[in-house]
């Protein structure tokens, strides 16, 4: 199956699910063409409903990417969360310390300090997986709260601000602060900065020999392992690179919204790359499309529960029916003979690839 024609079932699967979620709208009583239309209008034609889309965009998208790398090269990183965790940390830490570095030089250090944060992070689990055949989803979803608790501790004692109310740092220097887009708003840089992310990691994998040999293990790691790609290193280098995106995510969050490092700063932010990478197909350049998507869903849900009643607990189920709808839509096929292209999409492991 070609990607086109995946693209097309990607489509009407999201179809299907917003028909299916337009039955729970009538059930919780309400008009699912008003629901809808006040969710188009609030998250995409409205100048603030859009600017709070694009703010929630940019780590979704950032997210998306550390999932869609990892497993372009065999293996499922669900430790977003925790990478986009440290990736606040290790930025939050780098920005309250250097105050009087010029802006440039001063982001620069930043997102690299939180690229290293979520690259460490995401490090550890793919070791295990790749050398030890641990199996990395349960290892990268238990660090989650791992991370999570850590900067819990780091902004309630040592970086917490002096007389705050609640677990948060001190507030990062002006010139940290990333530009914003859309005046009078929050939305801000950050965007760019993952769509970016996205054509640069599409291109890295289709025009570079290092991005060939990462898409080839994830295709067939044994044919790599005999064509002299060291799968395991391959492996180490999808993770660490994913880790790194996700970490990107946690400065946006820094540096272009809070402007200190909060307790619980992420909104699940890395759970929503998961559904943004599948909902892309794991294709980087349809990522920022499915980031936009889902992110005006979350940013619409208020409006929905404001203007027609309809709660917010039924757009979080219309974006779990989203994500069967298009996991049923890559799964199911008719028998032909090209029956490799889900182990392209999604690929499988290999015992040569360190999998248990």
């Amino acid at each position: 199956m070609s990607a086109s024609q995946i693209q097309v079932r990607v489509l009407l699967s999201i179809v299907i699910a917003l028909c299916l979620g337009g039955v729970l709208i009538v059930i919780d009583g309400h008009n699912p063409l008003a629901a809808y239309a006040a969710l188009l209008n609030e998250s995409f034609l409205d100048y603030w409903g859009l600017s709070n889309t694009l703010v929630k965009a940019s780590p979704m998208l950032l997210a998306g990417l550390a999932v869609i790398l990892p497993l372009r090269a065999g293996v499922f990183n669900i430790g977003g969360e925790g990478q986009i965790y440290m990736g606040g940390l290790f930025g939050a830490v780098v920005a309250l310390n250097i105050p009087d570095t010029p802006g440039v030089l001063g982001l620069i250090a930043i997102f690299g300090a939180a690229a290293v944060g979520g690259g460490l992070w995401a490090a550890f689990p793919a070791y295990l997986r790749a050398y030890k055949g641990t199996n990395e989803v349960i290892v990268t979803l238990l660090m989650n709260f791992v991370a999570i608790h850590i900067v819990s501790y780091a902004v309630s004692g040592p970086l917490m601000a002096e007389g705050a109310p609640y677990p948060y740092s001190e507030e990062i220097a002006d010139q940290f602060k990333l530009p914003i887009l859309m005046p009078r708003s929050d939305a801000h840089l950050g965007i760019l900065i993952g769509v970016l992310a996205a054509v640069l990691l599409y291109f890295w994998i289709r025009s570079t020999p290092s991005g060939f040999r990462l898409d080839l293990v994830g295709r067939n790691a044994r044919a790599a392992t005999y064509a002299g790609v060291n799968a395991k290193r391959n492996i180490m280098m999808s993770m660490i690179v994913g880790g790194a995106l996700a970490g990107l995510a946690g400065a946006i969050e820094v540096a272009g919204l809070k402007y200190r490092l909060f307790h619980l700063f992420s909104d699940g932010y890395g759970y929503d790359g998961i559904v943004v990478a599948f909902l892309a197909a794991l294709n980087p350049i349809v990522a920022p499309v499915a980031a936009f998507f889902l992110a005006g869903l979350s940013a619409g849900a208020g409006t929905m529960q404001r203007s027609i009643g309809v709660e917010g607990s039924v757009v979080e189920a219309i974006e779990g029916i989203i994500v069967i709808c298009v996991a049923a839509a890559l799964v199911v096929r008719k028998p032909t003979a090209d029956s490799g292209w889900l182990k392209r999409l999604l690929p499988q492991r290999n015992k040569n690839a360190g999998g248990v």
